[in-house]
């Protein structure tokens, strides 16, 4: 079974990290980020009765998914990756282009699990027993690196690649929330108070809302299209703990209850209230019933 050195690995990007000013709240914002991810991809694959093996490699994903942050702040002082460059990416690079995944798991996969060829037990019936070797592994954790922001991911991802990204890609949704309640909106998203408190919805991203889907960065246009934004991504929740874990942090709730001065912006979010109070009560019937 695969098994992954925590300690090692917690070690390598904590050392990674040194290289940066810690001191700096948009750097600690992101260390602090990448140990809640980790943490809430680990809870996933427990949810979806993951071997432990596949516990640990979620885990690590969670680990890997942000390197590429600490290098975008330092060249382009921005996570906007539209104004800068893909994070996903550029993280993705650093680990297999640039060689560092090997400080995390040595220089093959039979230092993590004492054998040439690791074996994984895929979840439930979504695919069969799969044996990966070295290269099978890595080429699944860069996949799941690279893509994890993506709007959409490749359709010939196979089913275990595809399940691997979803629990990262749910767990980085799920603190995105925490994110943006509990750091200021002006510094995440580069703007002014008086930009963020008075300007609109878009007309683009509130029909994105209604569509029950995620809104496209390139339809944003104002500040607040961002705050809209970013409660749209739980309508990309996959599995149902990362649900739970939304209505338990509380912090949907509290990104719904945004506080704006514009009279029609105010009646907007009353509208997505209503929209993710909806969603969410089709959902849990289907849960339900399951």
């Amino acid at each position: 079974m695969l098994q992954i050195d925590r300690k090692r690995v917690e070690k390598v990007f904590s050392d990674y990290v040194e290289n940066y000013n810690s001191r700096d709240d948009k750097v600690r914002l992101k260390i602090e980020h990448t140990f809640r991810v980790a943490a809430l991809c680990e809870r996933i694959a427990k949810s979806i009765d993951c071997s432990a093996g596949e516990t640990d490699l979620a885990w690590l994903t969670g680990i890997l998914h942000d390197v590429g942050r600490f290098e975008q702040l330092r060249n382009f002082g921005t996570f906007h990756d539209a104004q800068s460059i893909d994070h996903a990416a550029y993280g993705a690079d650093i680990l297999f282009k640039e060689g560092k995944i090997g400080d995390y798991i040595g220089d093959n996969i039979g230092d993590m699990g004492n054998r040439r060829e690791t074996e994984i037990y895929p979840y439930a019936s979504i695919c069969p027993h799969v044996k990966y070797t070295d290269e099978n592994i890595r080429e699944l954790i860069e996949n799941v690196v690279r893509y994890h922001s993506a709007y959409r991911l490749p359709d010939e991802f196979d089913d275990t690649t595809r399940k691997f990204c979803n629990i990262l890609r749910d767990a980085d949704k799920v603190d995105i929330l925490k994110v943006n309640v509990d750091f200021p909106l002006e510094e995440i998203y580069n703007v002014t108070t008086d930009e963020l408190r008075n300007s609109e919805v878009s007309e683009a991203v509130m029909e994105s809302l209604k569509e029950e889907h995620a809104t496209l960065r390139s339809l944003k246009r104002t500040a607040v299209d961002n705050v809209a934004g970013h409660i749209s991504l739980v309508f990309e929740l996959v599995y149902p703990e990362s649900l739970r874990m939304v209505e338990e942090q509380g912090y949907l709730e509290k990104l719904l209850s945004f506080e704006s001065r514009n009279e029609k912006t105010r009646e907007q979010f009353g509208e997505i209230r209503r929209m993710m109070e909806g969603y969410f009560g089709k959902i849990n019937r289907k849960i339900s019933v399951l």
